[in-house]
């Protein structure tokens, strides 16, 4: 199932999440550290969605209560719920 996430708190504005069969298939953010984004997608496509969602939760970015990662893990977790 894809679905599309809006990122609060981050530098990136949203992410573009697919999981099937409990397997993230691809991910997509837009905006926000480029590289780094890319990298993070990168690794976890092909993980199973629950391993990475509690991998990634809440992982913060310096003084922010949250970060790119630990709203990926979110829109992981809102995707499942669907």
């Amino acid at each position: 199932m894809k679905s599309v996430y809006t990122m609060r708190g981050t530098c990136a504005e949203r992410i573009d999440v697919e999981i099937e069969d409990g397997i993230l298939k691809s991910v997509k953010f837009t905006d926000g550290c480029h590289g780094n984004l890319q990298g993070i997608a990168r690794l976890v496509e092909g993980m199973d969605a629950r391993e990475a969602a509690e991998k990634l939760r809440g992982i913060r970015c310096g003084r922010r209560a949250t970060s790119c990662p630990d709203q990926l893990s979110k829109a992981i977790e809102e995707n499942l719920a669907l």
